[in-house]
């Protein structure tokens, strides 16, 4: 098995510190004294609804009004729509009662659900899928062909909590007793992309998806800008089982009429022309279904088994 550097909650804690001042600042902004706050949904006590950050903030704040706009009006609940600085912000908004409703990545939603109870009620979907892979990709044309092929090569993940970018692949590869000689985080995935088409490692791993109308979805579409000829230059080698894609998540103590009440409209939202437009500016998201907490058993699996005693991640 590959060596990994730190557990998942050592990388979790890690970043919970990193976090915590910036979160608190937040946190000071967005809620007053908890004390005499109304009924939830009201509007001296609105349904906190967070996003984490996955484009530009200010084009996050903007499409984010919309979504407001459209909830105010077809439920009978207020919302204070925020954008955190990160998933760990998002979490630990759970454990103090500021977050009520999160759109959030799986391994931030394997956290919430663990440490809070948060419940995932909806699923996003990409072009018709609910699920999504990682690949890994390498130069076309040179002497990696197989997935074996990387035993004793450079290879970059995106980052710890890196669902497709890390946590997936790299099971993937234990799985297999595959061993590359170096491994390093690149922090994003167009990263991990520029870093193979420089020739910086061997390979890489990233999110997929598939393609739209013969037009490439997955990571190399992020460098394309930079570098036109990168889905000639960059080629999948293999991708991974698929994984669940991202959740909305609600708090546990909200009533579950209320739970209902704004998945529904939520997933109207989705179905809207206006918030078709909205979700894919946000996270790329072309519509939203409902999900249980089961659904996430096999992300959760997969944490867990690189979080064993002697490993590390």
């Amino acid at each position: 098995m590959i060596r990994i550097r730190l557990s998942v909650a050592m990388v979790y804690l890690a970043r919970v510190s990193g976090l915590c001042s910036a979160f608190f600042a937040l946190t000071l902004s967005l809620t007053a004294c908890t004390r005499d706050r109304g009924e939830l949904g009201t509007a001296s006590n609105p349904v906190k609804f967070f996003f984490i950050p996955s484009v530009d903030a200010k084009l996050l704040e903007d499409t984010s009004l919309a979504l407001k706009k459209f909830m105010e009006a077809n439920t009978s609940y207020k919302f204070s729509i925020s954008i955190a600085p990160s998933y760990v912000a998002v979490v630990e908004a759970f454990g103090t009662k500021r977050a009520d409703i999160a759109s959030i990545n799986t391994f931030g939603y394997v956290l919430a659900h663990e440490k809070y109870g948060a419940q995932a009620r909806l699923i996003t979907e990409r072009f018709g899928e609910s699920t999504y892979k990682a690949q890994f990709l390498v130069k076309a044309g040179g002497r990696i062909k197989k997935l074996s092929d990387l035993n004793g090569k450079k290879i970059a993940f995106v980052d710890p909590a890196s669902v497709s970018g890390y946590l997936l692949p790299l099971k993937y590869l234990n799985d297999r007793g595959i061993k590359p000689k170096e491994t390093m985080f690149a922090m994003r995935h167009d990263n991990v992309v520029s870093m193979i088409y420089q020739g910086q490692v061997d390979a890489g791993a990233t999110f997929w998806s598939p393609p739209a109308e013969d037009d490439i979805q997955d990571a190399r579409r992020l460098v394309r800008a930079q570098y036109p000829d990168v889905e000639k230059k960059i080629s999948i080698l293999e991708l991974t089982a698929p994984t669940p894609n991202d959740p909305i998540i609600f708090a546990k103590e909200m009533p579950e009429e209320m739970k209902k009440t704004i998945a529904d409209a939520l997933i109207k939202f989705a179905a809207s022309s206006e918030g078709l437009v909205v979700l894919k500016k946000l996270s790329s998201v072309t519509g939203l279904v409902h999900c249980t907490d089961k659904d996430y058993d096999s992300t959760r699996a997969a944490v867990k088994a690189l979080a064993q005693p002697g490993t590390s991640l």
